[in-house]
């Protein structure tokens, strides 16, 4: 099921509900819940599933889609996870031994089909293709076989970059990481995974139609389990938490010269199983 927050024209508030093949689906009537969060903390995953199936939700003609979970109680970014990543930094750095992990906010991002900004301060907009984990069971020291036990669903990220705002401090890259809408996250959580194996998807990244990023989590170094047992280990991971799991080879910083997003293109990421987030680029004015 692919469970969405949306904006319908009619009630302006943010609303739960279904993408199915024949469209849009209302369930924040038939649950009595408001948010995404509501409904991961409540553990109501299975009722909205029921409830979109059932043929007795309201169709919504006229919506705009929200973020998936627009008020996440933390956003965890992985970073260096995939095959190659490592060495693209030129350092002679061994392979990490633990997962590299940066925090973001929700201002930070916009949902499927609204355009990332380019900031007056910088031009070095940047993209990153990613799968993200939404978690729906709290846990602390989640053991890796019952990880998966604690996640609804996966969504998509567009993790996007300002790319001279990570190097102001030494150790720091939280700057160009939360430059107001500056990424994106949606269209939707998928959450049957039933016919996805998670230790080896694909995730690929194209703009303008070029294909620019394509691995598959075969080659991660932290698998999706192991992400979460290592985040769990110092944090009690809560419902509406959500887990960028990293991104591969190819974001426009490592071409030479660097390619940086412009105005008026368009990026596309496309997790198998889950579906494409869009997102246009336009300039802040």
């Amino acid at each position: 099921m692919k469970l969405v927050s949306y904006r319908s024209a009619s009630d302006h508030g943010v609303k739960i509900g279904a993408m199915l093949d024949e469209g849009l689906v209302d369930l924040s009537a038939g649950l009595g819940i408001t948010s995404m969060r509501q409904l991961l903390d409540e553990g109501k995953v299975s009722a909205a599933e029921d409830l979109a199936y059932s043929g007795s939700a309201q169709k919504v003609t006229d919506y705009q889609l929200d973020l998936p979970v627009p008020d996440p109680g933390r956003i965890f970014c992985i970073g260096v996870n995939y095959g190659n990543r490592n060495a693209e930094y030129k350092d002679g750095s061994d392979a990490p031994k633990n997962p590299s992990i940066f925090m973001r906010g929700p201002l930070s991002f916009v949902p499927h089909g609204r355009p990332l900004v380019i900031p007056p301060e910088s031009e070095q907009l940047d993209y990153e293709g990613e799968i993200v984990l939404v978690i729906s069971k709290p846990g602390r020291r989640i053991s890796q076989e019952k990880a998966m036990d604690h996640v609804a669903g996966l969504t998509i990220m567009n993790e996007g970059t300002i790319r001279d705002w990570v190097r102001h401090a030494k150790f720091n890259v939280t700057q160009g990481k939360n430059f107001d809408r500056t990424g994106g996250i949606g269209p939707w959580i998928e959450t049957d995974l039933s016919g996805i194996d998670v230790n080896d998807m694909q995730v690929e990244t194209r703009v303008n139609g070029e294909v620019r990023q394509s691995d598959s989590t075969a080659t991660m170094a932290f698998p999706f389990a192991k992400i979460i047992e290592y985040v769990s280990t110092f944090t009690t991971l809560q419902a509406g938490d959500v887990i960028a799991t990293g991104t591969p080879t190819g974001a426009g910083a490592r071409f030479d010269p660097p390619i940086w997003l412009r105005e008026g293109d368009i990026i596309e990421v496309t997790v198998e199983g889950v579906g494409t987030l869009q997102n246009g680029v336009i300039k802040e004015r």
